[in-house]
């Protein structure tokens, strides 16, 4: 915690605000978001395809969205849309816990998505600017508040459900609005860096559609997004896979090894994300420590592998260990890979639009996550129906392998250091 705290303070006022920021947003996601489908079916009473429908909305309204928030932040800068996005998830999460219509969740679910859409990217590039040349250490540190928020939100929403839903939605809301009121006060304004001559003498851009299609043209960037979306589909199997393992190791009695899986996730995070980075930094360059993060996250999948071929007798035991040894080196190889992540994505900007390229990213590797979890639900049930788990562990395990390769083959390649990026002529 000393080390946290030294570290932290060593970053600008403004860094140190988002960091604060980061932690009370997931505080108050977390709050709310593991309970709301509970809410949905249970008190209000809505179908199955009704919670679906409200759930997927506030994702779409998200991951889709992501371009256009990083968008709106390179061209009227980071602060206005950061309160925004706080403004907009405080009355869409106030909505969440007094409506109970269809059309109005509806309306609620999207704007709660579109929030994140809107302050996603301004945080990271404000962050990044904020940082300079410190940026690896500044995402480490970001992180831990952003694992720190998702450790904590659940224990508090657990809490407020004793009185009702509805209070543990007040109370997110509530937060968000103290977030608005104190970074409309307290963050200063700041601005993507002004249009001019570009890395090799590109030209400026000066629409939207001339944003986009310089983001398009960036080849390096494209194919290292690509190249991470992997990455991202392993680390939500936390979400998906590990806990329809868990149900296969101990059935009815899952429900704590599951929230367990989750406190150890977050845990390694919080508690080893600092060593990690600075261990990464003093061993590896760069695109090493992404390779080998990635690896690891891959790695983390074959203990389970092991454990479904077991004896019938012991795979139980095998499975739930397992579980554990996943959930944390899946933990560990991510807190390696996403300081060293968010850091490629500023330098492959070239430091221009880092906003609309952090949308950008963001946006392909939402993608992949409905994409890749379409295929690992595909294959988990087919293994399920041949009583045979380890091709789905290995497959997951390949993802990780592949995705290493990848990043290593742009790294080789030269593709990974500063990329020029050249704004392509007026249409």
């Amino acid at each position: 915690m000393t080390s946290l705290w030294r570290q932290t303070r060593s970053f600008p006022a403004p860094a140190r605000l988002l960091m604060a920021n980061q932690f009370a947003i997931n505080l108050a996601f977390y709050m709310l978001m593991p309970y709301l489908a509970a809410h949905l079916a249970g008190e209000l009473g809505l179908a199955a395809w009704a919670v679906g429908l409200v759930l997927g909305v506030r994702n779409l309204s998200q991951q889709g969205m992501f371009l256009i928030g990083g968008t709106i932040a390179d061209r009227y800068g980071y602060k206005a849309p950061i309160i925004a996005g706080c403004l907009l998830r405080t009355g869409g999460f106030a909505l969440l816990g007094w409506v109970g219509t269809l059309p109005a969740l509806i309306v609620a679910s999207a704007a709660t998505g579109f929030a994140g859409a809107l302050f996603n990217p301004a945080v990271r590039a404000y962050l990044a600017a904020e940082a300079g040349e410190r940026r690896v250490d500044a995402f480490a540190v970001f992180n831990v508040y952003y694992q720190a928020g998702m450790l904590l939100g659940p224990l508090v929403g657990l809490a407020l459900l004793a009185a009702d839903f509805s209070a543990v939605c007040t109370a997110a809301a509530a937060i968000f609005a103290l977030l608005t009121a104190l970074q409309s006060r307290a963050l200063p304004a700041r601005r993507a860096p002004a249009d001019g001559p570009a890395p090799d003498g590109a030209t400026g851009t000066t629409g939207v559609r001339a944003q986009w299609r310089t983001v398009a043209a960036n080849r390096p960037f494209l194919l290292f997004s690509l190249a991470m979306t992997g990455s991202y589909v392993l680390g939500y199997q936390v979400y998906l896979a590990l806990p329809l393992a868990a149900g296969e190791a101990l059935g009815g009695a899952a429900d704590g090894l599951t929230g367990g899986l989750f406190v150890v996730s977050a845990l390694v995070a919080v508690a080893g994300q600092l060593r990690l980075t600075r261990w990464a930094k003093r061993r590896w360059t760069p695109q090493q420590a992404l390779v080998r993060g990635l690896s690891a996250m891959g790695a983390a999948f074959v203990p389970l592998a092991a454990a479904a071929a077991a004896t019938p007798g012991t795979r139980r035991v095998a499975l739930a260990g397992a579980l554990l040894l996943a959930v944390a080196l899946l933990a560990a190889g991510g807190a390696v890979v996403y300081p060293f992540e968010m850091d490629t994505v500023v330098v492959l900007s070239g430091d221009r639009l880092v906003a609309t390229h952090y949308g950008f990213h963001n946006t392909v590797t939402g993608l992949g996550i409905t994409l890749g979890n379409l295929a690992v639900g595909a294959l988990w049930d087919a293994a399920r129906a041949h009583h045979l788990l380890w091709p789905a562990w290995l497959g997951l395990a390949a993802t990780g392998a592949a995705c290493a390769a990848s990043v290593g083959a742009l790294a080789r390649g030269g593709l990974l250091g500063t990329a020029p990026v050249r704004a392509p002529a007026p249409a």
